[in-house]
Order: structure tokens, then C-alpha cells, then sequence
């Protein structure tokens, strides 16, 4: 492809154009129990201390409603081999399937909040709801992290956490796709060289 091509650009209506974006299953409950996984591509990292996510669900998906009750979710990290899982939940609604059950996915009790991790999930993030924003189609669950459980299967002698390992994906119009090479590491660009 031709490099001056890439400085010829076409306007368009104003839209979400923040691609990739982490694909995740969140799994949630209500007070008698009952759970669900909804994946969510609209989530994020919005603080370091206290440490805060949020995810953004439309009010009439099954998922909100759970969440609404309990002020609590579960971010469960997605790979490789679970983006057939990560697709279903996506598009099956817990009003008529159990996900958990018609995936073969593992309940995990949580240790600080009510929902299940998804044990073939490498890392679960537990979250306690702080607000709730209305935004449109779409309302933000800003969360504090009250609790992370990383898999030990990716764990080094030295205790290093190797997410690459477990082949993470993410979600990028419409589409999955697994992340593989490597680039640089936090700071390289300005690293003294040997």
C-alpha cells in the first residue's frame, strides 16, 4: 500500500472509533443467587488508587438488572480458548440459557462480592459498585476492585504474572481477534541502551 494513501482520510458521524477493545465476560447475580455472564467490550481501567473499572450495559439487558440489585460484578479476562464462550455470552440472553452450564464453565466462589469467577478465566477482577451514570443507551458501573485472582498456571519461578501466556483477546469492530508479537515493554522507548 502506497504511504501517502494513509494522510487521505474520510470523515465520518461521530462514533465510538476506540478499537481494540478488551472483550470480557462479566459474570453477575441477584440476592436469591441466580447468575449470568454478559460480555462487555465497553469496560475499563479509570483509576489506581482506590483502584477503579467500569463497564457500560444498556438498562434492558438481562445482566443490569442483577448488577442493579447487587451493586456487584465479576470482569473476567478472555483468551484464546475462550472466545467461543466469550461470543455466546455475548449474544445468548441469561433470561433463556444458563451460560455457565450450556459452556461447561466453572462457578468460582468469589471472595468479596456475590457473583461467581469464571474459573477457566486467568485472571477474575471482583468489583463493588460505587455509581451508576445514565449516559444514553448505555449506563457506566464505575467499580472499585476489592479482590484479583490470577491463575497460577501463569506464574514463573520468580512469581511474574505471564498473561501473554494465556493468549488474551480483544474486540475490534465486530470482530475477535488474539494478540501474539510482542513489541516493547513499558518504557523502552526512552530505555538507555546497553
Amino acid at each position: 500500500m502506497r504511504e501517502d494513501v494513509f494522510y487521505h482520510k474520510q470523515e465520518w458521524k461521530p462514533g465510538n472509533m476506540l478499537y481494540p477493545l478488551p472483550a470480557v465476560m462479566v459474570s453477575v447475580a441477584d440476592k436469591k443467587g441466580c447468575d449470568n455472564i454478559i460480555t462487555v467490550a465497553w469496560t475499563g481501567t479509570v483509576c489506581t488508587n482506590p483502584p477503579m473499572v467500569y463497564i457500560s450495559i444498556r438498562p434492558e439487558r438481562y445482566s443490569y438488572g442483577m448488577i442493579a440489585q447487587t451493586k456487584e460484578f465479576v470482569i473476567n479476562l478472555t483468551t484464546r480458548k475462550l472466545a467461543y464462550a466469550t461470543d455466546y455470552c455475548g449474544v445468548k440472553s441469561g433470561r433463556d440459557v444458563d451460560k455457565f452450564k450450556s459452556l461447561g464453565l466453572t462457578r468460582q466462589k468469589a471472595s468479596k462480592v456475590i457473583p461467581p469467577l469464571i474459573g477457566e478465566s486467568p485472571v477474575n477482577i471482583e468489583c463493588k459498585v460505587s455509581q451508576c451514570v445514565p449516559l444514553g443507551s448505555h449506563h457506566m458501573f464505575l467499580a472499585e476492585v476489592v479482590a484479583v485472582h490470577a491463575s497460577q498456571a501463569y506464574m514463573d519461578e520468580a512469581g511474574k504474572f505471564h498473561l501473554e501466556q494465556a493468549e488474551p483477546i480483544v474486540y475490534s469492530h465486530g470482530t475477535y481477534f488474539a494478540l501474539q508479537d510482542i513489541l516493547g515493554t513499558f518504557g523502552y522507548s526512552v530505555k538507555k541502551k546497553k
